[in-house]
């Protein structure tokens, strides 16, 4: 990539990164995808994927597979503070996971391709709203225009901060852990605060429960065993002096490594949420929000990955432990044979989420490198 591409991709990262939208309301952003994309003469553009997701066929001249490569669409309701000149103009809302970065990747890869097709087969572009809510790819693959794309392999990257800038750590199977929000309701009934024992009260069992709920899932190694669960909100009641409350409300996140071991959460948790609710004489109901399957990597797709990090000089490092976070992209296994890789951001680069995350662009010719050469290597 010459100084110049990398400067006009930067400037189209920075343009990405200042008007940022949150997960499921990317229409400007898939917008401005699409006018790029159609600069660079793709066979065809499917738009309205699961939303407003993208994907852009590049056909190779003769028969062959049909390799991908996924990016995601969508920001943070995170407000940003970076004060960069190119800082988010969106109250509230930023690129504080480097998706912005990510997009510019793979249209450099669409840049590539107007320029040399594959021999065989044909490549898309993949470019996928909601992320961040884990709705997106379930969404994306649903669509009934996804069918006619019908992958047989798929790729992608996340960057990584803590990670070595431009090192790559290649997962050999689990990449990203399972993880689900259970939003628990207790509910019993008010009272006069005089007279609390003409009501049922939740506050005994959200006691309870905030403690015990929190011990179910320790965490530990990132082995098949692994299990944590978070507790995030709490509510009880209504701010005033007047009333016993009648309804509370608690919020945990729980995580695992392997789809089975997240089973097995759920339902300890369905049990003691029950046997809680019903000593203290109370109905329940559990809800399950911005859920996330475990993400494991194909072995043919990560031989693909790991070739075309040595042939481009790219340190890469086979790991067997996933990420504690997750990542919708574990959907497209159903379908596809996929892997994921993370690209270092820096070892001392602000956390992914955290308001003064901001995109490496010194990524953006090694991660689309990786894909060319990834491209290249299966279809010629």
């Amino acid at each position: 990539m010459t100084p110049d591409q990398l400067g006009r991709l930067t400037a189209l990262r920075h343009g990405f990164h200042s008007a940022p939208e949150l997960s499921g309301a990317e229409q400007q952003t898939a917008a401005r995808v699409v006018e790029i994309l159609g600069g660079y003469a793709p066979d065809e553009i499917l738009t309205g994927l699961g939303g407003h997701g993208v994907a852009a066929v590049f056909q190779g001249q003769e028969p062959g597979p049909t390799l991908a490569v996924r990016c995601e669409l969508d920001a943070l309701p995170i407000p940003e503070q970076t004060h960069l000149s190119y800082a988010s103009q969106v109250p509230g809302t930023a690129h504080l996971c480097g998706h912005d970065g990510h997009m510019v990747m793979v249209l450099a890869v669409a840049e590539a391709l107007s320029e040399r097709r594959p021999r065989s087969g044909r490549v898309v572009l993949m470019f996928q709203p909601a992320e961040e809510t884990g709705e997106g790819a379930i969404a994306y693959r649903a669509d009934p225009k996804f069918a006619a794309i019908s992958p047989d392999m798929i790729l992608s990257l996340h960057n990584l901060p803590g990670l070595a800038l431009g090192a790559v750590s290649l997962p050999r199977a689990a990449a990203n852990c399972a993880s689900r929000g259970a939003r628990i309701r207790l509910q019993g009934r008010t009272s006069h605060a005089a007279a609390p024992q003409d009501g049922v009260s939740p506050a005994p069992a959200l006691a309870v429960l905030m403690q015990d709920l929190a011990t179910l899932g320790a965490g530990g190694d990132l082995d098949e065993e692994y299990a944590l669960t978070t507790v995030t909100h709490a509510k009880l009641g209504e701010p005033t002096f007047g009333v016993a409350p009648g309804v509370a409300e608690l919020w945990v996140t729980l995580r695992t490594v392997t789809d089975d071991r997240m089973q097995a959460l759920t339902d300890a948790l369905l049990s003691r949420v029950a046997a809680c609710a019903t000593k203290h004489g109370l109905s329940h109901q559990i809800t399950y929000h911005d859920v996330f399957e475990a993400c494991t990597n194909a072995p043919e797709a990560v031989a693909v990955i790991e070739a075309a990090c040595r042939a481009g000089d790219v340190p890469v490092t086979l790991c067997d432990h996933p990420q504690a976070f997750s990542e919708d992209f574990g959907q497209f296994a159903h379908s596809a044979k996929s892997a994921m890789f993370w690209l270092g951001a820096g070892e001392d680069h602000p956390q992914l989420h955290n308001p003064d995350y901001d995109f490496p662009d010194a990524l953006i010719p090694i991660g689309s490198g990786i894909f060319l050469r990834s491209i290249y290597s299966v279809l010629g």
